[in-house]
């Protein structure tokens, strides 16, 4: 594996390389068995797989590098690995801001053994002034569903069900090291269907977030290097050049809002999103949209998103 040079600093640039993981190769045979492991519905994993199989392409037909991390797993992790349930969702694991990979902390102790795996192929798939394991050694759980680099300027994290604050302090020094100026902060409501940020809102493109509406009522902490300050969330996003569209039209979280960019103009989205939310706002019409079904997938309680790890948008 070559060594990879780390390069996000947004959501909407064009993605080059992204890592996933193939899904578990256990079923989830019923419902009781769903609820127990909190999970949406009962999934079988051969349908899963083809699903996972078809994002791939999409991506790769686009001219995106796409890794997958389980392929390079070696000896007890790489047999352990595939009965994984939530392997699938590799955002969680890490996220780039700007040159850097910070890794996370499982919020979960079912997903604790994800985290190890992956981590130790970073290790060598970085260099260690790019990912330094030691971060999270303060951490206490980092999901990285609860973070957007926004821009060049600020990072959008919440602080709830599965990320804590004593975390996001361990490392916006880091943050703040890699030239962002601005840390936004937001507490939401601490369910499932709210679990991660992503579940809740996206970046649509360079000037526009989807959100859904009750999400205009939450303030926004500020925190700089030197200081911090509170606004509500909308005010936060527009000062960075967004736009927001706030939208009652969510029916299926993860399908609706979990979708990912491939570039400025283009998203990869679930066939069941909602379609009226693209017909919404006019700078969601004039994108190109590209759909798979991912339906099976989701019913482990993520989407499109939450399947994808961007190591590199230029």
């Amino acid at each position: 594996m070559r060594k990879i040079q780390p390069n996000c600093w947004s959501e909407h640039d064009e993605l080059k390389t992204v890592v996933v993981c193939s899904p578990t190769i256990l079923d989830v045979p019923d419902q009781r068995t769903a609820d127990y492991v909190g999970w949406e519905k009962p999934v079988h994993h051969e349908k899963a797989q083809e699903n996972h199989e078809n994002m791939i392409k999409a991506m790769e037909d686009e001219g995106i590098q796409v890794i997958d991390y389980s392929h390079y797993l070696k000896g007890g992790n790489a047999e352990l690995n595939p009965h994984l349930l939530n392997r699938v969702f590799v955002r969680d694991l890490a996220c780039v801001y700007g040159n850097t990979v910070i890794p996370g902390d499982a919020g979960a102790t079912m997903r604790a053994p994800e985290y190890i795996h992956a981590h130790g192929l970073f290790k060598e798939w970085f260099d260690e002034e790019i990912f330094n394991i030691k971060a999270n050694n303060g951490m206490k759980a980092l999901e990285n569903g609860d973070v957007f680099v926004l821009d060049k300027n600020a990072v959008f994290i919440n602080t709830g069900l599965r990320t804590s604050i004593e975390s996001l302090e361990a490392i916006q020094k880091r943050i703040f090291a890699e030239g962002f100026s601005e840390i936004g902060l937001i507490d939401l409501p601490r369910t499932g269907e709210t679990m991660h940020l992503d579940m809740n809102c996206n970046v649509a493109g360079p000037d526009l977030i989807v959100a859904k509406s009750y999400m205009r009522l939450f303030p926004v902490q500020v925190v700089t290097e030197k200081d911090s300050s509170y606004t509500m969330t909308g005010d936060f996003l527009q000062r960075h050049g967004f736009e927001v569209l706030w939208t009652d039209k969510v029916r299926h979280t993860v399908a609706d809002i979990n979708f990912l960019n491939l570039n400025p103009e283009t998203l990869l989205v679930s066939t069941k999103i909602n379609k009226s939310i693209l017909h919404e706002h006019p700078k969601l019409k004039n994108k190109r949209i590209i759909e798979v079904d991912v339906n099976e997938l989701e019913k482990g309680g993520g989407g499109i998103r939450c399947m994808t790890l961007p190591l590199e948008r230029r």
